[in-house]
């Protein structure tokens, strides 16, 4: 995607329109632009699931979301400038700068925006049980 023009970018306009993202905001992650930078860095770094997918399209920046396998080993993705991603409802993430220690991302949603996130374990929300129904689905 053209992150250095992604408020005319027709390749987003289309994501957003097809997949129904109806509600965005920017986010800087930087000790100088976020509040309370320190907690928020610690809070995304902890194993967590969301009820809804998770979006976010580097504007700036770099960083790292670390997923499981089946094995319940991490899986580092490096993201940057350009990358975009979504973490379906109920998968265990984290998010961590590098050694940049900047990002600057684009959150996307279906619908008004819910930020709670359920530390592991939370393996009885539906998501959760609806995640894992789709792992085993597609191993078969």
């Amino acid at each position: 995607l053209d992150a250095d023009n992604y408020e005319t970018d027709p390749c987003l306009k289309e994501i957003r329109r097809a997949e129904n993202y109806s509600w965005m905001d920017i986010i800087t992650i930087h000790k100088d632009k976020l509040p309370n930078y320190e907690e928020k860095i610690k809070t995304f770094y902890e194993e967590h699931l969301h009820l809804d997918d998770e979006i976010r399209y580097i504007l700036d920046g770099s960083g790292y979301f670390d997923v499981r396998d089946e094995d319940d080993k991490w899986i580092r993705i490096s993201m940057e400038k350009g990358d975009m991603i979504t973490l379906p409802a109920g998968i265990y993430h984290r998010f961590t700068l590098d050694e940049n220690n900047y990002v600057k991302a684009m959150r996307l949603f279906v619908g008004e925006p819910v930020w709670t996130a359920y530390n592991r374990p939370a393996d009885d929300f539906p998501a959760r049980k609806q995640y894992m129904k789709f792992l085993a689905e597609e191993a078969q």
